[in-house]
């Protein structure tokens, strides 16, 4: 891939949800890739990814379930660029505290709000 792309990791989500993300999600930011990313070789392989949407239960191997834990085990830079997606405020809390931007939950993906956060994590790359 190129400096150019943008790319959206979509970290621990099952197949569905997966698909739904990207056709939902996909609007806020057109030429995006995004890629499944069900386990920790695959997250390490996406460490530049201009976006990290994590999964509260994570579905996947990481060595933990908990989205909120795997965003705190995560390098500072990415932790800038991970977002939780949970409708549970009190885990968006706990996520935000670790570093992570302000998530949505998966009944928000056609908000506003989660076009605001797509938007404000790759918007830049992906207008580049």
């Amino acid at each position: 891939m190129s400096e150019q792309e943008t790319t959206i990791a979509l970290v621990g989500h099952c197949r569905p949800d997966s698909f739904a993300m990207r056709s939902a999600l996909g609007r806020y930011a057109p030429r995006a890739v995004f890629v499944d990313v069900n386990d920790s070789a695959a997250l390490a392989a996406q460490s530049g990814a201009s976006a990290l949407l994590v999964n509260r239960v994570l579905d996947g191997r990481f060595g933990t379930g908990n989205g909120v834990e795997l965003i705190g085990s995560l390098p500072e830079e990415q932790r800038r660029r991970a977002t939780l997606v949970s409708n549970l405020p009190d885990a968006q809390a706990e996520a935000v505290a670790l570093g992570a931007v302000p998530g949505f939950g998966k009944s928000e993906m056609y908000s506003d709000k989660a076009k605001d956060t797509i938007e404000g994590l790759v918007g830049a790359r992906a207008d580049g």
